[in-house]
């Protein structure tokens, strides 16, 4: 048995449905393995794939509503409820561009093949391969980090094989004009496949280039048959395109790949790959301890196991795995880089007011820079569209970020009178946060996070014109996603979520821009502060009047607490205290994991780790995990979502390991259920590098500073300070409690 965590997860069957399929990407191009010996499937997917909206195109264009904003801003101000109920331009609710698959890749038998046992299928975490076994019948599957290409390969003796592009998969559009193309080539064939959208001049298209060894190729159209042959390996790519694309040099792009390689191609389209992946994927490993046997188990198994040490260690690889392998040209959608299904939910879209920071949560600590530089390089391509946002809208300079995206607009189309989406400021510093968290780790400010900041304070400076009676700025119209007030609309006045971000973002920009410091810290100071309610928690919306309602997914009020550190138990325990109250009047209204996790990660910055376990055993407990180990939306593997998968581990590393860059908290909020492991890799915002070893008879931290610098350090036992010199490693012995 293993003496180490499982780095990967196994089935005794091949998947029956798209959800259990194993999972590989790279960013750009995602891999669903169903690993069927005789109807062998791989679903695949691009980050760019999406649906081409309906309608007249400046519905896709933010609503120009800043004429009438001082109008709202007088309503609302002087008490009137409903007020913001009115402000759009009357369209009707409109999604974003919804993601889908591209089609699927089939390699079946003609005949059949007898089932002599022995079947397996597995993903390798470590390597990014799923791979599937029956007999003498091999399929492996990964997308390439170095090549960017899906690679399969298929091995066996005298393999007879049909190898085809299917796009039938569930919700595929009857308008699809959809053209297949099958030629022979010198390695054996190439394929392609071209879906046009109905009533677009869009189009995907996949291509395929088939090299058999040792075999005969014929074509079968739409696709071609193999016999007789040892192994074969298809390479595929695709691409959405205006008009059409060149299928011939696409598939020369594929059969380059093969060129110059010393060994067999797929060991050196591997050997390629897998120091980009594995290095990234091994920075921090978890280990709980867990019952070898039990590590030996499939997952399926496993997840009948809720409270199993070896389920949270293999559900913490996969976290790990699943977001690095969703994130590069973009960062995960909610269903991260995978969908077997023309109809996602909620349009597979970058849904920005929760749920993408709480995916992306563990980027800084867990040491995964690739997901913080997905991120990054999504703001970049949008910020044209969020300067439009805020100029159509509020009629200021610099960016409001949208609620949701499709990852080709970063426009504030989505919104209805439920949902006033095009109100919320907040969005910029919230989706900012996790890179500045990346600056303070590497000690390096980037230029480009310097230049947005400014842009967020500049729409500030423009917004924060309006006053209360007290002559501070109001945040008028303010927005809490998804809530309202208990007595009055959704659209209201000065949201705790609002004013933190409005505060973080100008004493964020002041420290990267000391030539204007002293004017956005000003701004900042003269924001109200927070209310505390008659409940003793702290209030969702600080305008005096307003009713708070407790029983509701989002905890967007307790922005403050996590991810900013406005509000900690060290620093502000009062406020500490009220967000504390505030976290146990919150109800959990319909389950989402997101809500649960959402609520977890708050906890254990308020050192509260019981509450921590609670949230977390309601998403173990469940059944939200499908065979894949990727996670639902709701219990019971209801809608197919990342949230779960991709926030687990930062749960995990906030109940163990906290740190601002003048802080370290160690064991903030242990999970009594663990009580020994090992946390290794973590990357601190002070400049160092943590393992932390933990056991009922104490815990080790050796702490490898890369910067001078004093922090203060925090267990259990309280605060001391703690000098940290560049190079020297501290090795540090807290008690556990």
């Amino acid at each position: 048995m293993s003496a180490t965590p499982v780095h990967g997860t196994w089935e005794p069957r091949p998947a029956a449905r798209w959800e259990d399929a194993f999972l590989s990407g790279n960013g750009r191009h995602g891999a669903l393995a169903f690993g069927d010996p005789d109807d062998d499937r791989t679903v695949v997917t691009h980050h760019t794939l999406v649906r081409p909206g309906e309608g007249d195109g400046h519905n896709r264009l933010p609503p120009r509503l800043a004429d009438g904003l001082p109008g709202l801003q007088d309503r609302l101000l002087a008490g009137d409820p409903t007020a913001a109920e009115g402000f759009t331009d009357g369209r009707p609710l409109q999604w974003v561009q919804p993601f889908h698959p591209a089609f699927q890749l089939r390699v079946r038998r003609p005949d059949g093949d007898p089932d002599r046992g022995g079947y397996r299928r597995t993903v390798d975490f470590a390597t990014g391969v799923a791979e599937a076994t029956r007999a003498d019948w091999t399929s492996r599957v990964f997308v390439s980090r170095a090549d960017d290409v899906i690679v399969q390969h298929v091995t066996g003796p005298g393999l007879a094989l049909d190898v085809s592009l299917d796009h039938r998969l569930p919700g595929a559009p009857t308008g699809l004009g959809v053209g297949h193309g099958a030629v022979l080539t010198p390695e054996g064939a190439l394929l392609s496949l071209r879906a046009r959208y109905p009533g677009s001049d869009l189009a995907c298209t996949g291509v395929t280039l088939v090299v058999v060894t040792g075999g005969r190729t014929t074509l079968a159209p739409p696709g071609v048959r193999v016999e007789g042959a040892r192994s074969v390996l298809l390479l595929t790519r695709v691409r959405r395109h205006t008009g059409e694309t060149d299928v011939v040099a696409e598939g020369r792009a594929l059969r380059d790949l093969l060129d110059d390689a010393p060994g067999t191609p797929y060991d050196d389209l591997l050997a390629r790959h897998l120091p980009l992946h594995r290095t990234a994927y091994e920075r921090v490993t978890l280990d709980l301890a867990a019952d070898p046997d039990e590590r030996a188990l499939p997952g399926s198994e496993l997840l009948t196991r809720p409270h199993s040490a070896a389920l949270l260690e293999r559900l913490f690889a996969a976290g790990r795995y699943h977001l690095l392998s969703s994130s590069g040209l973009f960062p995960p959608r909610l269903t991260g880089l995978w969908t077997g299904d023309w109809d996602t939910a909620w349009s597979g879209a970058f849904t920005n007011d929760a749920n993408l920071n709480l995916q992306t949560a563990s980027a800084a600590a867990a040491d995964l820079p690739e997901v913080t530089e997905a991120l990054a390089a999504l703001i970049r391509r949008q910020l044209p569209d969020w300067r439009d946002n805020a100029r159509a809208v509020f009629g200021a300079r610099g960016v409001v970020a949208p609620a949701h995206s499709d990852g080709e607009s970063g426009h504030s189309y989505h919104f209805s009178r439920e949902y006033p989406l095009h109100l919320w400021t907040a969005g910029a510093d919230w989706l900012l946060k996790p890179l500045v968290d990346h600056d303070e780790t590497r000690g390096e400010r980037d230029p480009h996070t310097a230049a947005v900041l400014a842009e967020v304070a500049l729409f500030y400076e423009d917004f924060l014109t309006r006053t209360d009676s007290g002559g501070r700025p109001a945040v008028v119209p303010s927005y809490s996603p998804e809530n309202r007030p208990a007595n009055a609309s959704w659209g209201a006045v000065n949201a705790a979520m609002d004013l933190s971000a409005a505060r973080h973002a100008l004493r964020t920009a002041a420290a990267y821009h000391p030539e204007h410091a002293d004017r956005w810290r000003a701004l900042a100071d003269r924001l109200p502060p927070h209310r505390i309610n008659a409940d003793g928690a702290l209030a969702e919306w600080a305008w005096p009047g307003l009713e708070d309602s407790y029983d509701h997914r989002h905890l967007s009020h307790l922005y403050g607490v996590w991810p900013l550190d406005e509000i900690t138990p060290y620093d502000t325990p009062d406020l500490a205290d009220a967000a504390h109250r505030a976290l146990e009047l919150r109800g959990a209204e319909n389950d989402s994991a997101h809500g649960h996790l959402h609520h977890a990660l708050i906890a254990a910055r308020l050192r509260d780790g019981e509450r921590v376990a609670h949230a977390l055993g309601q998403v173990l407990d469940g059944d939200f995990f499908h065979a894949s180990l990727m996670s639902a939306h709701y219990p019971h593997r209801h809608v197919y979502n990342a949230d779960a998968a991709h926030t687990l581990p930062a749960v995990l590393i906030e109940a163990l390991v906290q740190s601002t860059p003048d802080r370290l908290v160690l064991l903030p909020a242990p999970l009594p259920a663990y009580p020994s492991g090992a946390l290794r890799g973590i990357r601190t915002r002070f400049g160092a590098s943590l393992d932390l070893t933990w056991s009922p008879d104490g815990a080790t931290a050796v702490l490898r500073p890369t910067r001078t610098h004093r922090i203060d350090l925090w267990t259990s036992a309280g605060a001391e300070p703690l000098d940290l010199v560049a190079g020297e490693d501290r090795v540090l012995t807290p008690k556990t409690r």
